[in-house]
């Protein structure tokens, strides 16, 4: 019986190390596209699952070329350990970033180790982060040399990343692990924007749309050279997942619809035909000699580079001369490269049928244009496609410029992720959300992701307005960056704006009111953040606001101009503070003429007793206006404020009246609007 237990105990041993083995022989690219299933859920699957963490970078990328599968000694795993902060050799190359995302995965759908969705969402937002602005990546980031930082279409590098994006954008369950409602519209912006980069660098051959080469330049967006063999060309081979990404695409824009035409004739064009590569065996050499023999019955084959100019297919050696067939270069070159491929064969294959349905798409849109006319002062956005339009500052590019009567733009709830702009030529705009939970406007920029010099904060806002007589109501204006410096949510930069109902959310500089001589309303509005969240030159009337601080700060740091009446007044408003916060200020003056008073609002006891500072210039206590009048709260501590601030009496206060803040006009339309 005993032997019985010890032969039973050591079948499974060996069956064990047969199945280990048959792991480890596979190679990394195998076991990351292999089929979904239980082994993801095995002990070898979570040992290479605890590989794939080690490897990854804190940035939340990896390097290239490693079998993860193979074990690792304890010294290796310390040395990777001490690698976590190092950011070279981070990269999208060789399918390095995507396989270890693909393999999580996988795993995760078997074994929900949040380990393991961690680890996806960093390697997702390394790719939103490696993105250029116009909508490219480099081959590695974040530290590209030479060749690196172009724009790398090369072994399908940036198709890769797209493809994840794809996946996740239209919400497949081709990945287990769902990122938030806010990563997924980065993603969809990304996408987007991958997809422009794509048809900007489509190359443009004697007014004709062709292909794309392997590496573009990151600025000029032109062909760019890379290794010494691979010259600026067209590309038989990377261009052709391009194209069948573009053919993915669902209800395709005319202009997708226009590259991939073009890049369907261009490979008719370059096909080659009655020849194919064959090779032979090479005496004491693992790798056979590989030449191109005539066969009339051969499938077409494509050339890897082109000359941009004719399509006459070209070879390199490591000298990066030309030379006109492969058997002119080095032998080491010739067979250490793939120089033809019949990739673009399922480009042909597969375009008929993507034909007829963008011709059925492309027909119901122009039915839908011809049948459907829009109301240009009547404008539903939708996220859904329900509406006029998709994003809000597409509804805003198709509005009238100059209207002779007020636009209404109604949103629908949803998370609009995106940077909008009310140009001065679009006044007269009301801007009306579903609820004010539900319909969020929001982005992420902030003064050193900005980097413009010391003006990047007038560059950050997630809402700019520069159209007269706006409206808002309903809505979440948000800027996520964080506690990171300044970061402006909402910008105005216009005259008879009202804002009614909003969220405006941020955290330094969250509030950026100017405007020459300009009048800003709000009210029952919720504002917060930390330094300085409500700051400018307006003059601004809130009422029955709640202003939220976020930190020990100052509220408010106004720069009226000299001999303006009126700077920033709050009335019937309340302060409040998240937990712990002791130490802030109402208000410091920007600018040595700044005007701010609090008439009738609840102060929290975050407000400290002298409520207002100098901001270290002693000029300010004389030319400076910080009142109170007929506050309440912990924080209403009149006897204890600065001497230069005035609590004002019943007459002085009763100056602050609608009419006399915002004028007469723009009173007017504020009671029909807010106050019925």
């Amino acid at each position: 019986m005993k032997n019985l237990k010890k032969i039973i105990n050591l079948f499974f041993c060996l069956l064990a190390l047969c199945t280990s083995a048959q792991v480890h022989n596979k190679s990394w690219e195998n076991i990351t596209d292999q089929e979904e299933g239980s082994w993801f859920a095995s002990d070898d699957a979570k040992e290479i699952a605890e590989n794939v963490l080690l490897y990854q970078r804190e940035i939340g990328g990896w390097p290239k070329n490693i079998q993860m599968q193979n074990p690792l000694s304890s010294d290796e795993k310390k040395n990777l350990i001490a690698l976590k902060k190092d950011l070279n050799d981070i990269t999208t190359d060789n399918r390095a970033t995507y396989q270890e995302m693909v393999f999580l995965s996988k795993i995760y759908r078997q074994i929900p180790d949040e380990r393991y969705k961690n680890a996806f969402l960093d390697g997702l937002n390394y790719l939103l982060t490696a993105q250029y602005e116009n909508g490219g990546w480099p081959q590695f980031f974040p530290t590209p040399k030479g060749y690196y930082s172009h724009i790398t279409y090369n072994d399908d590098s940036m198709v890769n990343i797209l493809s994840i994006l794809k996946e996740i954008k239209d919400k497949s369950d081709y990945f287990s692990i769902k990122p938030s409602d806010a990563i997924l519209k980065k993603v969809e912006v990304a996408f987007n924007k991958g997809i422009d980069c794509i048809l900007k660098t489509q190359y443009l051959q004697n007014g004709v749309l062709t292909a794309w080469c392997a590496q573009h330049d990151e600025n000029s967006l032109l062909p760019a050279k890379a290794r010494a063999y691979e010259l600026p060309s067209l590309s038989g081979q990377e261009s052709v997942n391009i194209v069948l990404l573009l053919m993915s695409i669902e209800n395709p824009s005319k202009e997708i619809i226009t590259a991939v035409e073009q890049a369907k004739i261009w490979f008719e064009k370059t096909k080659i035909t009655g020849y194919k590569e064959v090779r032979i065996p090479i005496e004491n050499s693992k790798k056979p000699e590989k030449i191109l023999v005539k066969d009339s019955n051969a499938e077409p084959i494509w050339a890897r580079f082109m000359n941009l100019d004719d399509n006459v297919p070209f070879f390199c050696g490591r000298d990066g001369i030309k030379k006109a067939s492969y058997a002119e270069i080095s032998q080491e070159r010739r067979l250490g490269y793939s120089w033809y491929n019949n990739r673009a064969k399922k480009i042909l294959n597969d375009y008929p049928a993507w034909k007829i349905k963008t011709d059925v798409w492309a027909k119901k849109v122009e039915l839908e244009k011809n049948t459907v006319p829009k109301d240009e002062f009547n404008i539903i956005v939708a996220q859904d496609g329900t509406g006029d339009y998709k994003s809000i500052q597409e509804a805003i590019n198709h509005s009238p410029a100059f209207p002779y009567r007020r636009i209404s733009i109604k949103v629908k709830n949803g998370v609009y992720y995106e940077k909008v702009k009310i140009p001065e030529w679009n006044p007269s705009i009301s801007l009306i959300g579903e609820s004010k939970e539900n319909t969020i406007i929001t982005y992420d920029d902030y003064f050193n992701k900005i980097n413009l010099g010391r003006n990047s904060t007038f560059y950050t806002q997630t809402f700019l307005v520069e159209g007269d007589d706006f409206i808002a109501q309903n809505l979440t204006i948000k800027n996520t960056s964080g506690p990171v410096g300044q970061a402006v949510a909402l910008a105005i930069n216009a005259n008879r704006t009202l804002v009614s109902n909003c969220n405006i959310l941020g955290n330094q500089d969250t509030l950026y009111l100017s405007g020459t001589d300009s009048k800003q309303y709000f009210s029952n509005c919720y504002i917060e953040g930390t330094v300085d969240f409500i700051f400018g030159k307006a003059t601004a009337l809130f009422e029955n606001c709640t202003i939220h601080s976020l930190k020990n700060a100052s509220v408010t740091a106004a720069s009226t101009p000299e001999g303006i009446a009126y700077g920033f007044v709050f009335k019937n408003c309340k302060l409040t503070s998240e937990p712990k916060i002791t130490d802030v200020y109402l208000g410091r003056p920007w600018r040595i003429y700044a005007k701010t008073v609090f008439i009738n609002c609840d102060l929290g006891k975050h407000i400290k007793p002298l409520a207002w500072d100098n901001w270290s210039k002693t000029e300010s206590e004389k030319t400076s206006f910080f009142a109170e009048y007929n506050c309440r709260g912990e924080g209403f501590q009149p006897t204890k404020r600065v001497l230069w601030s005035y609590q004002l009496n019943k007459i002085e206060a009763e100056k602050y009246t609608i009419e006399n803040c915002m004028g007469t006009e723009f009173s007017k339309i504020i009671k029909e609007t807010y106050l019925k």
